[in-house]
C-alpha cells in the first residue's frame, strides 16, 4: 500500500497481514507515516495504490461509517453533555437498535471494561483512566472487526499511562478484537503487543515480536529506536565466521557479532545494551568476557529497578551506560569509585553503515 501527497511519499509500499484477534502495534517517530496508515485503514484517506482487506474482503469502496472498524483518538472525543452510558450507547442508537437492547449492551460493555454501575455518571465526574475505558467501550460495544488506537495514552500522566498499558492488553484479550495501535513510545508497543512494526520514513524497517525487535534488530534504525544502547562507530579489522573485531576511535578494539554480511574494512556501528554490561570490583568475574575494561563511576542514576551507572573507561575516557544489577551487590557504588566492567561478543551487534 502506498500514499502520496503531491511529491511527498507518506506511506511507501507497506505490506502487512495482521492475525485476527491479535494486538498489533506500529511504532515510529513523529512524521514516519503511521497515522496516515491508520487513517487509510479507517477509511478517512484513500491509498494512492494498493488495497486494504478486512477478513479477506476489500474495503476500499466502503465508507468509514460502514467499515467494521472503530477508532480511539488521543483526546478521546467523548461527548461532555452525555453521561457515560449515553456515550457508550451512541453508536448503537445511531444504528436504530431498540432502547432495551442498547441498555443491555452498554451495561455489559461497561462491566467488561471494569466500570459497572458507572452509566449515570457525567464525563466530568470520572478520572482520565476511566474516560479512556469509556472511549474504548464506546467502540467495542459496536463489535468491530478491528479497533484502531491513535496514541490514546498520550494525554495521561505517567503513572496512569503505565497502568493503562496493562489494562489495554487485558481488554484486548477480553474482547478478542484485533487491535491496531500506533505510538512513538517504545515501552507502550513492547509491553502490550503480540507483534510490532517499526516504521521509518514511510516504510516498515522490521516486523516481529517485541523480544525479536529488542534482541535481534535487523537495521541500525531499529537498534537505535527500540530500547537504549551504548553505541560506537568503527571499522572491521578481522572476521571469524560471524564474529568480528572492530577498531573504534573511542574504545579501541571491540569484539561483536555481525548483524548482516560484512567485510574487512567496512565501516560499522556497534550497539551494546546497558543491561548486557557486567560489573566487577576486581575483574575476576569477567574472565570469559570478550570485551573488558577498567573504569571509574562518573555518576549513579538512581531509578529503583531501572537504576544505572555512568562509567568512564580508564584507558580511553569513553563513558559507558551500565544497568545496575538488582542483586544488591553494587548498591553501595558511588561516583569516583573504581570498577571493572565487560560484556560478551554475543551481546554486541555490529551493523554495516550505508
Amino acid at each position: 500500500m502506498r500514499k502520496t501527497f503531491a511529491d511527498f511519499v507518506a506511506v511507501d509500499d507497506v505490506d502487512l497481514a495482521i492475525p485476527s484477534g491479535s494486538f498489533f502495534s506500529i511504532l515510529g517517530p513523529s512524521g514516519c507515516g503511521k497515522t496516515t496508515l491508520l487513517r487509510m485503514i479507517a477509511g478517512f484517506l484513500q491509498p494512492t495504490s494498493g488495497d486494504i482487506l478486512i477478513k479477506g474482503r476489500s474495503v476500499l469502496d466502503v465508507p468509514p461509517n460502514k467499515r467494521a472498524v472503530n477508532m480511539v483518538f488521543q483526546h478521546l472525543a467523548l461527548f461532555p453533555m452525555m453521561n457515560v452510558a449515553e456515550n457508550v450507547g451512541y453508536g448503537l442508537r445511531r444504528r436504530g437498535m431498540p432502547r432495551e437492547d442498547v441498555a443491555k449492551k452498554v451495561e455489559d460493555a461497561l462491566a467488561r471494561v471494569g466500570l459497572p454501575g458507572s452509566g449515570t455518571k457525567r464525563i466530568s465526574q470520572i478520572s482520565g483512566g476511566q474516560k479512556q475505558r469509556v472511549a474504548i467501550a464506546r467502540c467495542l460495544v459496536l463489535d468491530p472487526d478491528v479497533l484502531l488506537l491513535d496514541e490514546p495514552l498520550g494525554a495521561l500522566d505517567l503513572k496512569l499511562r503505565e497502568h493503562m498499558k496493562v489494562e489495554l492488553k487485558k481488554l484486548q484479550h477480553e474482547f478478542e478484537t484485533t487491535f491496531i495501535y500506533i505510538t512513538h513510545d517504545q515501552s507502550e508497543a513492547l509491553v502490550m503487543s503480540d507483534r510490532v512494526a517499526v516504521m521509518n520514513a514511510g516504510r516498515f524497517e522490521q516486523v516481529g515480536p517485541a523480544q525479536e525487535l529488542y534482541y535481534q534488530p535487523k537495521t541500525i534504525f531499529v537498534a537505535e529506536f527500540v530500547g537504549d544502547s551504548n553505541k560506537w562507530r568503527g571499522r572491521v579489522a578481522a572476521i571469524e565466521q560471524n564474529r568480528v573485531t572492530v577498531t573504534t576511535a573511542q574504545s579501541g578494539r571491540i569484539c561483536g557479532v555481525a548483524a548482516g554480511p560484512c567485510s574487512i574494512g567496512d565501516d560499522v556501528e556497534v550497539f551494546v545494551r546497558p543491561e548486557a554490561v557486567a560489573l566487577s570490583r576486581d575483574g575476576s568475574t569477567l574472565q570469559n568476557m570478550a570485551n573488558q575494561m577498567d573504569g571509574e563511576v562518573v555518576s549513579v542514576l538512581f531509578n529503583g529497578a531501572a537504576s544505572r551507572l555512568l562509567v568512564r573507561a580508564r584507558e580511553t575516557g569513553d563513558e559507558i551506560d551500565v544497568a545496575l544489577p538488582q542483586t544488591g551487590e553494587f548498591n553501595d557504588l558511588q561516583a569516583g569509585q573504581s570498577v571493572s566492567f565487560g560484556w560478551s561478543d554475543a551481546q554486541t551487534k555490529c551493523f554495516v553503515i550505508g
